[in-house]
C-alpha cells in the first residue's frame, strides 16, 4: 500500500459515504479493521501482545489442536522491567516486530503501561512498574523497537486501570494531582519519546466517565498537550456509546460493532455528531492502517534464534534477592536436590489475552537430565500440603549439599479478569520451603510469579532468586543463573512489602458500588514506604550480583537549580569484585522541605552499565525542572518550589550510597490570589505591599505578639524592643504567619478601617 500524507487521507475520507465512515470506526471482526474495496482501502490486522503474538490459527489442520498459532513467549513485562535496561527492551520490541511482520500483523496490542497500585491486581504481570519513570522508559524503548520494524505498537490501558475487579464498570476516583504525577506520566513519556501508532482506551470510568468517552484525556491531554498523532482504539468491548466515544476522540471501536453503525450515521444526519469529528476518526484509523500495510514485508522468523534471545533477556532481568554466605552460584561438583513441581512444569507466562501457544518450553529438569549430582522431588501437587511429598523432599534435601526449591504462584492465582485475594503463595509451597529449610541449611528458593508474594520463610533460607515469569526459555535462564554462567543484574521494579496490609491502597483497593477511591494519592509504592519509614521485605530497586560495586565522586555542575536550565550529575561506579557484572545506578531526588505533602524521594534517573573486574565508569544524568516539581492544582502545571533538595545515588529506594544537596530557585506561578481579612499573614508578607505594611508596623506587631502570649515560650519576659535590630523584630513575628489579617487587626488598634481597605486593594492589584 502506497503511503499517503494526512491531507491525501482526508481527501480519501471525503469520498466516503456516511455508512462507510461509520463502518471504518469499528472493527470488521475481532482482529481486523474494515476494508473498503471501492476506494482501495485494505484491512489492517492487530494481534494481542505484549510479550508474544497471540493470534487465531488460520490453518484448518491445526485449528482442532489449538485455537492460536504457535509463537515465542518472551519474558513478561513484570520481568523485563526488572532489567532496567532500555537497550534490552528495544531488542525485545524489534524481535516482536519481526515476528509480527512474518505473521502479517500490522499492530501489536502492547505494551501495558499501567502503574502497579497494589500487588493484588491480577494483570500486574503485564505491567512494568509502580514507578512512572521506569514504566515510561521501558515502554518507550519497547515501542521504538517494534515500530522500527514497520509494525505499530498500541500502548494500553489508558487510564487509571489498576485492577481487574469490576474492570468494565468501575469508576477510578482519582484527583488531578495524583493522575498527573503517578498515572499519566508513563503514558506521557511514551507518547513524547516514541509516538506509538495507537493508544487503547481502557474499560473503566475515570471520575464517573468511561475512558472511551473521556474527551479531557483522549483529546485535550493526549493530543493537544502531548502531541499524540496516532489512533485511539477501545479495549475489546469497552465502548458503551459510539457517538459519545467518537466525540471524545476514540477513533476505533473494537471488536466489530456493526449493529451500531446506524447510530453514527443517524447522529451525523441529525447534527448530534459533527461530521468533522467522524472524518478525523477515519483519518486516524486509515493513517494507522497504511503505516503498517505500506511496511508489509512478510518473511519468516527463526524460533531457535528468538528462543535463545528469550534466554538472554530473562538472564538480564532476573533479580537475586538474597545470597547469604555466597550460597549462589552453585558449584557443579556439589550435589543438589531440585525440589518442587515447578522444576518440571514451570510457570513462565501469564494468563488471559497474553497467554501464548508456545512451541518450545524448557524446564530445569529438562536440562538436568543425565546430571548425576542433581536429584528431584516434586514436593507438592496442588494448593494444600502433602505430608508424603514433603517427607520425600526432606529426605532428598538431607542427602544433598544444597536444596533448590522451585515455587511461586500457579496460573489460576493471577490472571486477567480476576484480582488476587491475598499476597500468599499456596500453602503447599510455603509448607515445603519451611520443612526443607529446617533440615538443609543451604536452601535456595527460585520464584516463578507475576507479582510480589509474602515470604514467611525468608529468614530461614540462604538464597532467593526472583525469576518472575521468564518466558519459554525458563529452564536455560534459571540454570545459567543458578550455576553462574550468567550474572544476575535485575533490580526490583516494585516494592515487596512484608504483608498485604502494609500496601498504601489496602483499605481502598477494589472499591465498592462501582467506585474505587485512590485515597493514597501520590503515595504509591516506595513513595509511601520511604515516606513512612516502613520496613519492607525488599525495597524498590533492590537486587544483588555475583560481584560487588562501589560508587564515588558524586558531582553536580551547579549549586542552584534554576527554572529553564539543566542540572548535570555525574558519579563514578567501580566493579570491586572478581567477575564481570552489570550495575544499575539509580538517581533519586529527595525533597527536604515543601509547601505541600510530597514523597520523600522519587526516582529521576537510572542507567545500567557493564563493568569488568576493577573497571570504573562515569555515569551522567541530566535533570530538568520537572524532576524537582509537583503538580500544582491551582496553577494546573508542574511547579518547582524554592527549597533544598538532595540528589541521591542509591542501590535501591531505601539504600542511599551518596548524596549532595542543591537549592532550587523559586519558579513564579503568577497565580491570581484574592485577599481579604481572612487571608493569612504568611501569604500577605509575600507581596510587596503586604511586606511594606507589616514592616511599617513591626514594633507594634511584636508588642501584640508578646502580649498575646504567642511567643511566651521563646521570649520569656517583655524584652527591651529598643535594643533589637530589624531582623530580630521580624523573627519574633513569624509566629503570627499562620494567623489571619483579622487577628492582626486586634494587635494594631491604631490602624484605621480605610488603611485596611487600602491594603487589601493594593494586595489584589499586585
Amino acid at each position: 500500500m502506497e503511503m499517503k500524507s494526512k491531507e491525501e487521507i482526508r481527501d480519501l475520507v471525503a469520498e466516503m459515504l456516511p455508512e462507510e465512515k461509520a463502518a471504518l470506526c469499528s472493527g470488521a471482526d475481532d482482529w481486523n479493521t474494515v476494508a473498503i474495496d471501492r476506494l482501495g482501502i485494505e484491512a489492517c490486522r492487530v494481534s494481542d501482545g505484549p510479550h508474544g503474538l497471540r493470534m487465531p490459527e488460520t490453518d484448518p489442520e491445526k485449528i482442532p489442536d489449538n485455537h492460536n498459532m504457535q509463537a515465542v513467549s518472551f519474558p513478561a513485562e513484570c520481568l523485563s522491567a526488572a532489567s532496567f535496561d532500555r537497550k534490552l527492551l528495544r531488542q525485545i520490541g524489534e524481535t516482536l516486530g519481526k515476528e509480527c511482520q512474518a505473521r502479517g500483523v500490522q499492530v501489536l496490542l502492547g505494551p501495558g503501561v499501567n502503574i502497579k497500585r497494589s500487588p493484588l491486581c491480577g494483570r500486574n504481570f503485564e505491567y512494568f512498574s509502580e514507578d512512572p519513570l521506569l514504566a515510561g522508559e521501558m515502554a518507550s524503548a519497547y515501542v521504538q523497537g517494534i515500530q522500527s520494524e514497520g509494525v505499530g505498537a498500541c500502548m494500553k490501558h489508558y487510564l487509571a486501570n489498576s485492577q481487574e475487579t469490576r474492570r468494565t464498570t468501575i469508576s477510578s476516583e482519582v484527583d488531578e494531582r495524583t493522575l498527573r504525577e503517578i498515572y499519566l506520566p508513563a503514558f506521557e513519556r511514551t507518547v513524547k519519546k516514541a509516538q506509538p501508532w495507537a493508544v487503547m482506551a481502557s474499560y473503566n470510568r475515570i471520575n464517573g466517565i468511561f475512558a472511551t468517552e473521556h474527551r479531557e484525556y483522549l483529546t485535550d491531554v493526549l493530543r493537544y498537550e502531548w502531541g499524540f498523532d496516532g489512533c485511539v482504539m477501545s479495549d475489546w468491548g469497552a465502548t458503551h456509546n459510539r457517538v459519545k466515544a467518537v466525540e471524545a476522540g476514540c477513533d476505533l471501536t473494537m471488536p466489530s460493532a456493526k449493529k451500531t453503525n446506524a447510530e453514527i450515521v443517524e447522529a451525523m444526519e441529525s447534527g448530534e455528531l459533527e461530521e468533522i469529528l467522524v472524518n478525523e476518526a477515519c483519518v486516524n484509523v486509515l493513517n494507522m492502517a497504511q503505516r503498517g500495510l505500506s511496511a508489509k514485508r512478510g518473511g519468516k522468523f527463526d524460533y531457535e534464534k528468538d528462543h535463545n534471545f528469550c534466554r538472554r533477556a530473562a538472564e538480564e532481568s532476573a533479580v537475586l534477592l538474597k545470597n547469604e554466605d555466597g550460597v549462589l552460584p552453585l558449584e557443579r561438583d556439589k550435589s543438589a536436590a531440585f525440589i518442587g513441581k515447578f522444576a518440571v512444569a514451570p510457570r513462565y507466562q501469564g494468563g488471559g489475552s497474553s497467554c501464548i501457544n508456545t512451541k518450545t518450553v524448557t524446564s530445569v529438569m529438562d536440562l538436568a537430565e543425565g546430571m548425576e549430582h542433581i536429584t528431584y522431588a516434586p514436593g507438592y501437587d496442588g494448593i494444600y500440603p502433602d505430608e508424603k511429598l514433603i517427607a520425600e523432599a526432606e529426605a532428598a534435601a538431607k542427602e544433598a549439599d544444597v536444596a533448590v526449591i522451585f515455587a511461586g504462584l500457579p496460573a489460576n492465582m493471577e490472571t486477567e479478569g480476576i484480582d488476587r485475594e491475598h499476597m500468599c503463595m499456596p500453602e503447599s509451597h510455603n509448607a515445603l520451603i519451611a520443612a526443607v529449610a529446617k533440615v538443609q541449611p543451604n536452601t535456595v528458593v527460585v520464584l516463578y510469579n507475576g507479582s510480589p508474594v509474602e515470604m514467611p520463610w525468608a529468614d530461614s533460607v540462604k538464597g532467593i532468586l526472583e525469576m518472575y515469569l521468564p518466558g519459554e526459555a525458563v529452564g536455560e535462564a534459571t540454570m545459567d543463573l543458578l550455576y553462574g554462567d550468567a550474572n544476575p543484574s535485575g533490580r526490583l521494579p516494585e516494592t515487596f512489602p512484608k504483608r498485604l496490609e502494609d500496601n498504601p491502597s489496602y483499605l481502598f483497593y477494589g472499591g465498592s458500588r462501582n467506585k474505587v477511591e485512590y485515597r493514597e494519592g501520590v503515595f504509591v509504592g516506595y513513595r509511601y514506604y520511604e515516606s513512612k519509614k516502613m520496613d519492607v521485605l525488599f525495597p524498590f530497586g533492590h537486587g544483588l550480583s555475583y560481584t560487588t560495586f562501589a560508587c564515588s565522586n558524586l558531582k553536580l555542575d551547579r549549586e542552584e537549580m534554576i527554572p529553564g536550565e539543566l542540572l548535570t550529575v555525574t558519579v563514578d561506579v567501580t566493579n570491586t569484585g572478581d567477575r564481570a557484572g552489570k550495575d544499575v545506578v539509580q538517581l533519586y531526588v529527595a525533597v527536604k522541605e515543601c509547601e505541600v505533602p510530597r514523597p520523600v524521594k522519587e526516582l529521576r534517573g537510572f542507567e545500567k552499565i557493564l563493568l569488568a573486574p576493577g573497571e570504573t565508569k562515569t555515569v551522567t544524568f541530566t535533570l530538568d525542572k520537572r524532576d524537582f516539581s509537583y503538580w500544582n492544582d491551582e496553577a494546573r502545571c508542574f511547579h518547582m518550589p524554592e527549597g533544598v533538595y538532595e540528589i541521591q545515588i542509591g542501590a535501591s529506594a531505601h539504600e542511599v550510597l551518596l548524596s549532595q544537596e542543591i537549592r532550587a530557585k523559586e519558579e513564579p506561578l503568577n497565580l491570581k490570589m484574592t485577599y481579604d481579612m481572612t487571608s493569612l499573614i504568611g501569604d500577605v508578607v509575600k507581596k510587596p505591599s503586604g511586606a511594606a505594611f507589616l514592616d511599617s508596623h513591626l514594633e507594634e506587631m511584636v508588642q501584640g505578639v508578646i502580649a498575646s502570649g504567642i511567643a511566651a515560650d521563646t521570649v520569656g519576659e517583655m524584652p527591651d524592643l529598643s535594643t533589637m535590630d530589624h531582623a530580630q523584630l521580624s523573627a519574633m513575628t513569624k509566629g503570627m504567619y499562620g494567623q489571619t489579617l483579622s487577628t492582626l487587626q486586634m494587635f494594631l488598634p491604631g490602624v484605621q478601617d480605610f488603611e485596611w481597605a487600602q491594603l487589601l486593594s493594593q494586595l489584589n492589584e499586585e
